[in-house]
């Protein structure tokens, strides 16, 4: 066979491929045209709780935007604050105003046991050491640690001490999700390209499914010590910041922040980085509905700890029927009503909203939309 007649054969079957990977995102481009968000109505007469963005990259390291762009895209988000966590950027940086936003400093390091955020640094990092020892780097320097999308084939964590002393834990990922997709490209990947080009958030929001794996991790990191769990925007501008900011945000209710944020900026940023790290923030997918409303009532303190036999009532925002479920994992079970709790066991339970949401084509399925958070479920009788 004549090699132009062999490189016109490739060449027809190349086109046909790329025809073929075209109309079937063009499928999930069609279906997104449908697709309305929130799908949970935001009118809760609650005024809204202060809500910003975590984990957020600039050109500083591999984000492409300036901080200033990150702040235009945070402002038109409708978000108050951003934690900034440029990778092994160790220079110690002042909180600052910009757009009306509060720029929060942090550092994700990159450490030889995987990827860590510093938060709230008293006093300088080095670079090497941190990189060397990660978690006690941090506690040295007086910050708070969180673990970085700490189960991932990537860049999981995989220092077992270190995961225990770790302050943090980053429950949600984007940056998870993203990688994720790309595993399953029919599946997730070009039905989330497909979708974006016509609708951003709801391209976004594709990329978003259970977390089972990382769900049980925390649960076993958390058996003697509940970590602060916090949800990860992992911004990078690729998909754009807004778009990003827009699908999911860390809120602070007034359990975390019981009075308004200071028009000082570091007087904010320690607020911020308080509420943050109390236990009582809040994670949402805020595209599915703002979380105003919901709370974890019944007989559990400040530090998030009840009892074994307690009943723990969930209070949702107002919903469709049928539309929202609470999900349990851990040490306790959902009664007959749905919305009740009991905590059968010691140890951490994780109690989520969750809403039957926009599928990939014309379908719907189950995401996750509010994470408060652990519960620490103590013996009973041990007077908390």
């Amino acid at each position: 066979m004549k090699a132009g007649v062999v490189v016109g054969k490739l060449l027809r079957a190349l086109v046909g491929l790329v025809l073929v990977w075209v109309g079937y995102m063009g499928f999930f481009t069609f279906s997104a045209l449908f697709v309305e968000y929130p799908v949970v109505s935001t009118h809760t007469g609650i005024p809204p709780w202060p809500r910003g963005a975590f984990h957020v990259h600039t050109d500083r390291s591999d984000g492409i935007g300036t901080a200033k762009d990150v702040a235009v895209a945070a402002k038109a988000a409708g978000l108050q604050f951003v934690v900034m966590t440029d990778h092994n950027d160790f220079t110690l940086r002042e909180p600052v105003f910009l757009e009306g936003v509060l720029l929060v400093p942090g550092v994700e390091i990159s450490t030889r046991y995987g990827h860590l955020v510093a938060l709230g640094l008293r006093a300088p990092l080095e670079g090497e050491r941190a990189k060397q020892e990660g978690v006690r780097a941090v506690e040295v320097a007086g910050g708070l640690s969180v673990l970085a999308h700490p189960v991932q084939q990537r860049n999981p964590w995989k220092d077992p001490e270190g995961a225990l002393r770790a302050q943090g834990f980053e429950q949600y990922s984007a940056d998870t999700f993203f990688r994720d997709a790309v595993r399953h490209p029919f599946s997730r990947l070009l039905p989330a390209l497909g979708a974006y080009l016509v609708n951003p958030v709801h391209g976004v929001m594709t990329l978003v499914t259970p977390q089972p794996e990382t769900t049980e991790k925390l649960l076993e990191l958390s058996h003697d010590r509940s970590k602060v769990v916090l949800c990860s925007n992992d911004a990078h501008g690729r998909p754009r910041y807004e778009d990003v900011f827009r699908s999911l945000a860390m809120y602070l209710p007034p359990a975390a922040l019981p009075a308004p944020l200071s028009s000082e900026p570091r007087a904010a940023a320690d607020q911020v980085l308080q509420a943050l790290a109390s236990g009582q923030a809040i994670c949402a997918f805020r595209a599915l509905g703002e979380p105003m409303g919901f709370a974890v009532e019944g007989p559990v303190t400040a530090r998030r700890e009840a009892q074994v036999g307690d009943v723990l009532r969930v209070r949702l925002p107002p919903h469709p029927p049928g539309r929202v479920r609470v999900e349990v994992r851990g040490a306790g079970r959902v009664l007959q009503d749905g919305t009740s709790v009991e905590l059968t066991a010691e140890g951490p339970v994780l109690i989520e909203a969750w809403v039957l949401a926009p599928g990939r084509f014309f379908g719907s399925e189950w995401k996750p939309w509010i994470a408060p958070g652990l519960v620490r479920v103590l013996p009973r009788g041990s007077g908390i």
